[in-house]
């Protein structure tokens, strides 16, 4: 069975990158000139979005150049230390909603830190996996399509990221602990 799954693994990708065009041509579709108007298409929406990330960017900065991610972390790890939850991935869910590097970037350095089989790696993988990076998406893709009113898509948004990020620590608790 593994090797099964380890020969679909290699070929899945390819086959479907040669099967996509190959249909296309099929069905008479000019492949080439669809590819290049993507592309274009493409190239202008990516300039469109530039400020948008860059406004995104700047707001990241200032979030933790001003010490707020400090305060936030600070006040809210006495709760979690008497939960059993390990106040070292409180950043992670504070930087997750906004930046999908940085949220990375720290979940790169606690597995450094503490291991990717200790608890804290496992519940630091675990939140990489089940939150999203809510204000990247409603600024790039929000941005990108015009919308000026996402209220609503952001609370739903980062009620999901809470919601995943608790759920991350107990399921990894429960299973891991």
């Amino acid at each position: 069975m593994q090797t099964l799954i380890h020969v679909f693994s290699n070929w899945a990708v390819p086959v479907m990158i040669a099967f996509i065009p190959l249909f296309a041509f099929i069905r008479k579709v000019p492949v080439y000139e669809s590819f290049v108007d993507g592309a274009k298409s493409g190239f202008n929406t990516a300039i469109e979005i530039i400020p948008h990330l860059v406004g995104m960017m700047v707001a990241i900065s200032v979030f933790r150049a001003s010490g707020a991610m400090d305060f936030f972390t600070g006040w809210i790890a006495p709760l979690m230390t008497k939960l059993g939850a390990p106040p070292e991935v409180l950043p992670l869910g504070f930087l997750r909603p906004l930046t999908g590097t940085g949220s990375l970037a720290f979940t790169t350095d606690l597995i450094k830190t503490y291991g990717a089989d200790s608890m804290i790696g496992r519940i630091a993988s675990t939140i990489q996996g089940s939150t999203d990076t809510t204000f990247y998406v409603l600024t790039v893709y929000f941005g990108a399509v015009g919308v000026k009113n996402g209220m609503y898509a952001l609370k739903v948004g980062l009620f999901s990221d809470v919601i995943g990020f608790v759920a991350a620590i107990a399921i990894c608790l429960i299973v891991f602990g």
